[in-house]
């Protein structure tokens, strides 16, 4: 798609702008520097207290679908609205049993504005609510959609496996962010999920700099919401191993979330006040100086007992081009970034004794460090440039947008 094209994109989200979602605002960032058109719909308001610097280069307009407070007259009268410009809005709310009144709201709201905007093609993040909701809307405006499906939404506890078989049978594309997740999706879904494509985020890397880890204090950073997924519990159980054998070293942790007291408590029992520190959410650009300064960065990730994991961490991806050498784990499509000894060390999940031996490794070894970054490096400008994984992407939403529309939406 190119600035010629006659109908713009429209990204659907949960929440914009988001802390943690870097990929998105990359993503539409690589398409706004060719000059395809993008507009962007949230179905709720931010929530976070700081913010990337890069949302401010963004030019789509951000629409917030309302979705609050629903009057049983209003919802009624938006729907009959939709239905006189769109015939098939009755027809979308037929097959919706999966969603509730919010969506469907959501969604006529968003099929008007995809009319009155000329958007010929729909994208959502996540294949949970904005899935759900372009979907629906898609059906109502006669217009194509697709959908990148991440971790939770693919994984965790509240995925309806019906509701997401129909979702992929009905996109026009659907693309996940790893070889595992594909593998996954076309393992449980069959031939539902035969236009899955695999397309990595992407950094822009002009922004994440390479430099040599050698010269560089014993600091491990971590990155990351405080929830079990990220297996912070176990980095501090490993800081405890590696303070008992004498290394010397101090642990940051960047992030917030509601273990935070949990993890606090553990710090205090282990005695380690003096050495590992929750930083809390920081900005940006300041957990890019960390994981500069870092000596290793680690990514202790877990499959939470609900079925929760990370996908593919960005911070991984992001330390990976700065030249700080990461420790991670075995889950999902992490492997198919950090090769142990090679672009990383991989230890396996939940393992304290591992993961110390691991950080102890990176931390005493400068020629170790060297190598593992280089190979690092490499690996992410080989796999993860945001420009031309962006234009992978492009060309999924042009074949699809030209594509007819599925029988869904006909």
């Amino acid at each position: 798609m190119q600035e010629s094209d006659r109908h713009a994109v429209g990204y659907v989200v949960k929440r914009y702008p988001r802390y943690s979602e870097t990929f998105i605002v990359n993503e539409i960032l690589a398409h706004e520097e060719t000059g395809v058109r993008v507009e962007l719909f949230a179905l709720r308001p931010p929530c976070d207290t700081h913010f990337q610097g890069e949302i401010a280069r963004v030019r789509a307009p951000v629409t917030y679908l309302p979705g609050e407070g629903i009057r049983t007259t209003d919802f009624w009268s938006v729907l009959r609205q939709a239905a006189s410009r769109m015939p098939a809005t009755w027809a979308a709310l037929k097959d919706a049993e999966y969603a509730d009144a919010r969506d469907a709201w959501q969604a006529a709201i968003l099929a008007q504005h995809v009319l009155e905007r000329g958007i010929g093609h729909l994208h959502a993040h996540f294949a949970s609510a904005p899935t759900t909701v372009a979907r629906m809307a898609a059906h109502m405006a006669g217009v194509t959609y697709s959908f990148t499906a991440h971790a939770k939404d693919i994984y965790g506890p509240e995925v309806r496996h019906p509701d997401l078989r129909r979702k992929l049978a009905a996109a026009a594309a659907t693309i996940t962010v790893s070889d595992f997740n594909a593998e996954h999706l076309r393992r449980t879904y069959g031939a539902d999920a035969d236009r899955v494509t695999r397309v990595y985020n992407g950094l822009p890397l002009d922004e994440f700099v390479y430099q040599d880890p050698q010269p560089r204090a014993p600091v491990v950073v971590a990155v990351g919401r405080l929830v079990e997924k990220k297996g912070f519990a176990d980095l501090i159980d490993a800081c405890a191993i590696l303070r008992r054998g004498g290394r010397p070293f101090t642990c940051q942790i960047i992030g917030g979330g509601p273990l935070e007291a949990a993890l606090r408590e553990q710090i205090g029992r282990l005695d380690l006040q003096a050495q590992v520190h929750l930083l809390g959410p920081l900005p940006r650009a300041e957990v890019v100086r960390h994981m500069q300064r870092a000596a290793v960065v680690a990514a202790p990730c877990v499959v939470s007992p609900d079925g929760d994991r990370d996908g593919l961490p960005t911070v991984l991806l992001e330390a990976m081009a700065l030249g700080a050498p990461c420790v991670s784990t075995e889950v999902t499509g992490i492997p198919e970034i950090v090769a142990d000894g090679v672009t990383g060390l991989v230890v396996p999940q939940r393992n304290a004794q591992r993961l110390a031996a691991a950080l102890e490794r990176l931390l005493r070894d400068d020629r170790l460090r060297v190598r593992i970054a280089a190979a690092a490096r490499a690996q992410i400008e080989r796999s993860f440039d945001e420009r031309r994984n962006a234009g992978h992407i492009r060309d999924i939403f042009r074949t699809a947008a030209s594509a007819s529309v599925p029988a869904e939406v006909a």
